[in-house]
């Protein structure tokens, strides 16, 4: 890692099993920035524990999670990718932000009202705080760009807020971050319900295609994927089951919609189903083979994890120490 390019930070988090839509949506765009930014890729499994883990099973999806992120071509040389929990700086300036940070400004965060009304008997205090966390994430490693959906903007915004404030107090301690603007992933929608993302969450298995699923799963669940009544294949907002199809084949397959509904004029939706089934399980055989390769390899993974977890904390440590010389804590004696 030279230090001279810009900085880009992301993670995903360590509960349920990444999907098709992780993987397209984002996963396969991370691969070819590591030429033009200096990548830091977090398993943030410290955001995982807001909801009731089994805690041998967090472990289990952290490490297959990081091991899906080299198997989805990410590599460990170019790119740190490293767990959360490893970098005690991540909990550290969390707590510094937590004291620049205002409730009214943590009342307005929506995903913590969606999260609230979803886990309505476990409401704790890192749910509330969880954006400050992601803000500690962003700035630990003076992050001058981040990749977010819709979802997640309105925590980088805040990470923005906070870090402007502490700057305006301290001087130029943080980069100010800036969202990602490059390649956008496709947004892949349910099997199930096209008005909703496909998630990790999903209640309905047959919603989601999951990066592990073997080839018979993944072409049952498109047979079973919600079309509608038109009986054509366009694309268009009035038969959003079918875009979401056409999405998914163009992404897989790097055609255009117009040429996808060309090549489908005249034929039913069982064929193109089949189609897109298809191209799908040509997309997931050569990352599950690796990622089968990989798990095999104990001893590789675990020096990933040592040595980039230790080139993440040199990283982070010397942000956090500027950070508490700033607000004024005694400095160690070494």
């Amino acid at each position: 890692m030279t230090g001279d390019k810009k900085v880009l930070f992301s993670g995903m988090q360590a509960t349920g099993s990444l999907t098709l839509g992780n993987y397209l949506g984002a996963l396969k765009n991370w691969v070819s920035l590591s030429d033009e930014y200096e990548c830091f890729y977090s398993v943030v499994d410290l955001h995982s524990i807001t909801v009731r883990q089994d805690p041998a099973e967090l472990r289990k999806r952290a490490r297959n999670l990081l091991t899906l992120y080299i198997a989805a071509g990410l590599d460990p040389e170019k790119n740190c990718i490293y767990y959360q929990s490893h970098v005690s700086g991540h909990a550290e300036l969390a707590w510094i932000l937590n004291c620049f940070t205002y409730m009214g400004e943590l009342n307005r965060m929506t995903q913590f009202k969606d999260k609230a009304a979803k886990h309505a008997d476990n409401i704790n205090a890192g749910l509330y705080t969880y954006p400050v966390l992601m803000a500690a994430d962003i700035l630990l490693y003076q992050a001058d760009v981040v990749p977010v959906g819709k979802d997640q903007l309105q925590h980088l915004e805040i990470t923005r807020d906070i870090a402007q404030r502490f700057n305006h107090l301290y001087g130029d301690v943080f980069t100010i971050p800036e969202p990602f603007v490059g390649r956008v992933g496709a947004k892949i929608m349910s099997l199930q319900d096209p008005s909703k993302k496909m998630s990790k969450s999903d209640e309905n298995p047959n919603g989601s295609v999951y990066l592990t699923d073997d080839a018979d799963t993944v072409m049952r669940k498109f047979k079973r994927a919600v079309t509608d009544s038109c009986a054509n294949i366009a694309y268009n907002e009035e038969q959003p089951g079918i875009r979401n199809l056409i999405d998914i084949y163009c992404a897989c397959t790097g055609k255009t919609p117009q040429q996808t509904v060309k090549e489908f004029d005249g034929k039913g939706y069982g064929e193109f189903k089949l189609a897109v089934g298809e191209s799908v399980v040509d997309v997931l055989r050569p990352l599950q083979t690796k990622f089968a390769q990989l798990q095999k390899d104990k001893a590789y993974i675990d020096s990933v994890i040592k040595n980039n977890g230790e080139k993440a904390e040199r990283f982070a440590a010397k942000t956090l120490r500027k950070v508490q010389k700033k607000v004024g804590f005694p400095e160690r004696i070494r």
